[in-house]
């Protein structure tokens, strides 16, 4: 009985795909902890990270319900509970059901009506744009990227009750452009299985060319004159400047890297700059306020 229990925990956690959700979680956390009038009480902070892996739990389970049928041609995801039928459809819509409804009140009725509209709009973006889409056509990264980078607003917006400022957005802005060569060295890597699939992630036609590197380039240079915004928002000094110039050039370097030598290799390097490149922003940023 308890590895019974064991393996269902351990479904669950696949089912909401708990790594990214962290990530997701952290940065919405940090959102709200950057707000100059915001005085962080534990309490507060806690019901904001739960209120937000509820709703990103939802939205991650109804991905992996939507793309079931995809996901069992894939080697990293035919393990999944759904693929390998040992969920089933009913007991993750549930799961969806309770997550879903239970975040969006931790967030309208501790925070805020407007944190949990957005939370909902994300919701609805990732999982009935986003994800169809990518079956589609590569315009799912761009419809992708904006759910993406909707927790930090949502966690200023939990601590304000505004969005209507520079500020507010200026962690929406950054993480926008962060995802694209993040997206974009994943699918490279994993492009035969997308492709077994039928995804179309890459913005060229395959492994072919020089346009996928191309374009890690371009999105990854603009976060170098980025790493100023946080100042000129007045949620940032000399710290973030530094800690955000540093990990873009970092960013860059590799994505340049990937441009001379169309690899797994040199993509598996950009991916692992941008696993680098936002934590060291949403950090550089606490400490900037702290500090």
């Amino acid at each position: 009985m308890p590895s019974l229990i064991v393996q269902k925990l351990k479904d669950y956690q696949q089912l909401m795909k708990l790594n990214l959700s962290m990530l997701v979680v952290f940065s919405s956390v940090v959102g709200y902890i950057i707000v100059p009038s915001v005085t962080v009480e534990w309490f507060s902070l806690l019901l904001l990270f739960l209120g937000g892996l509820l709703v990103t739990a939802a939205a991650n389970a109804t991905n992996e319900l939507l793309e079931r049928r995809t996901d069992k041609l894939m080697k990293r995801t035919m393990s999944r509970p759904l693929p390998d039928s040992r969920m089933s459809m009913t007991e993750a819509s549930i799961f969806v059901a309770l997550t879903l409804s239970a975040g969006l009140f931790i967030l309208g009725y501790y925070f805020n009506t407007l944190s949990a509209l957005l939370s909902l709009a994300s919701y609805l973006l990732y999982a009935f744009v986003y994800t169809p889409l990518k079956t589609v056509s590569s315009v799912s990264v761009l419809i992708g990227a904006i759910p993406g980078s909707l927790p930090c607003l949502i966690g200023w917006v939990a601590a304000t009750n505004h969005m209507g400022s520079l500020a507010a957005w200026t962690l929406f802005i950054i993480q926008f452009f962060w995802q694209f060569p993040h997206f974009w060295s994943i699918a490279w890597v994993a492009h035969e299985d997308y492709e077994r699939a039928g995804m179309k992630m890459l913005p060229s036609q395959g492994k072919v060319g020089h346009f996928t590197a191309v374009q890690c380039v371009l999105y990854s240079a603009i976060l170098i004159p980025m790493s100023v915004l946080p100042m000129v928002a007045g949620i940032g000094g000399w710290i973030s400047v530094v800690g955000l110039g540093v990990a873009a050039i970092w960013y860059l370097y590799n994505s340049v890297l990937f441009l001379k030598d169309n690899s797994d290799a040199k993509a598996r390097k950009v991916m692992f700059a941008s696993f680098v490149y936002l934590p060291v922003v949403l950090i550089s940023l606490v400490i900037d306020k702290y500090l």
